[in-house]
């Protein structure tokens, strides 16, 4: 089954919708005509979603979102809440109200106004600390470490215990995500290695790179949930699917990189130095959802490279260095503004 065109004027809600793959798939969703209701808090801005007709803007916080939020939905996409390690890390609290109390909610209140199908945004992570000897699938004994992996595994068996009344859920395990957005990430593998490799022209990999991690880029993401949102439901409700292109190597990663900037800045020096911190290292298999769909992520962490190259006009160190790019210190710089502004009644 591909991704092709919807019903006109079906109504989709997208939480998270001005994020990084909340975009993409918004603008996906009205190529293919249907109506997007999105509820962000913009703290990156709206990404253009302002320009987009049929596109209504609605500024919520997930845990604050009101059941009229839902009116005349058809399906919900949640994509909101934090989505890494270092924001959850930094505030494990506000990630567990975020990622795994509202998606429960969320769920509670399209039973109560009717929405058919609820798509939700998990992460591949939940698999980390497994063996590496295995592709893993789905159905893996899974120990999820840290509150980021917790808060998703967690979330998940929430929104399937919901599922049993009549809402059509659908877990997407998303696997580490790269390419581009028009909100913009550099704090994603992918993007980040493409980042140091153009202001840095070095690659510095956590021993040596062996580590496995399954990458997929942000068009594919944002397609597999309009894939998940189309199938019968059947073949996906009450279902967990990974969502992967394939699985490689870090030092290959690299090595791929580097071919693709050396028209830009010329060669890149790759060198190994000793691991810090929580390492990612597993491998999973996506044959459950393109035996379920017919469908696969196709795009290869070469496309994502090269979709985030095309839109470059120059390299500009300093912009690519600014934090509204990296979550966690944007998140960081807007609490520190926020309580400022506490004393303030006005800046200008």
């Amino acid at each position: 089954m591909g991704a092709g065109g919807g019903a006109v004027n079906r109504l989709v809600c997208v939480t998270g919708g001005a994020g990084f793959i909340g975009v993409e798939l918004v603008e996906q969703l009205v190529r293919r005509g249907d109506r997007v209701r999105v509820l962000d808090r913009f703290f990156w801005g709206t990404a253009g979603l302002d320009r987009l007709d049929g596109v209504e803007l609605i500024s919520r916080d997930v845990r604050e979102m009101r059941d009229s939020d839902l009116d005349g939905v058809d399906t919900v996409c949640h994509l909101a809440g934090l989505s890494n390690d270092p924001t959850a890390d930094l505030d494990p609290h506000a990630n567990w109200q975020m990622n795994t109390i509202a998606s429960e909610e969320l769920a509670h209140a399209c039973v109560r106004m009717g929405v058919r199908r609820l798509t939700f945004g998990s992460s591949g992570s939940i698999y980390d600390g497994l063996s590496t000897e295995d592709v893993l699938d789905e159905d893996a004994p899974v120990e999820p470490i840290g509150p980021y992996a917790q808060s998703k595994f967690e979330a998940e068996r929430k929104l399937l215990d919901v599922a049993s009344n009549g809402l059509e859920v659908v877990i997407l395990r998303q696997g580490t995500v790269g390419g581009y957005s028009r909100r913009m990430r550099y704090d994603l593998v992918v993007n980040t290695l493409l980042k140091d490799a153009l202001v840095k022209k070095q690659l510095f990999l956590h021993d040596g790179g062996h580590m496995w991690r399954p990458l997929v880029d942000v068009k594919d993401v944002a397609t597999a949930h309009v894939v998940a949102m189309e199938a019968p439901a059947a073949k996906v409700t009450g279902k967990v699917f990974n969502v992967l292109q394939a699985n490689y190597q870090v030092r290959e990663l690299a090595q791929t990189i580097a071919r693709a900037v050396r028209p830009v800045v010329g060669d890149i020096e790759i060198l190994s130095v000793p691991a810090t911190g929580r390492k990612r290292d597993y491998r999973c298999s996506n044959a459950r959802l393109t035996e379920a769909t017919g469908w696969a992520p196709d795009r290869t962490p070469r496309d994502s490279v090269d979709s985030v190259l095309a839109r470059m006009k120059n390299i500009d160190g300093q912009e690519l260095l600014h934090p509204r790019y990296y979550n966690l210190s944007w998140m960081k710089l807007l609490s520190e503004v926020h309580e400022s502004l506490k004393s303030y009644s006005r800046v200008f």
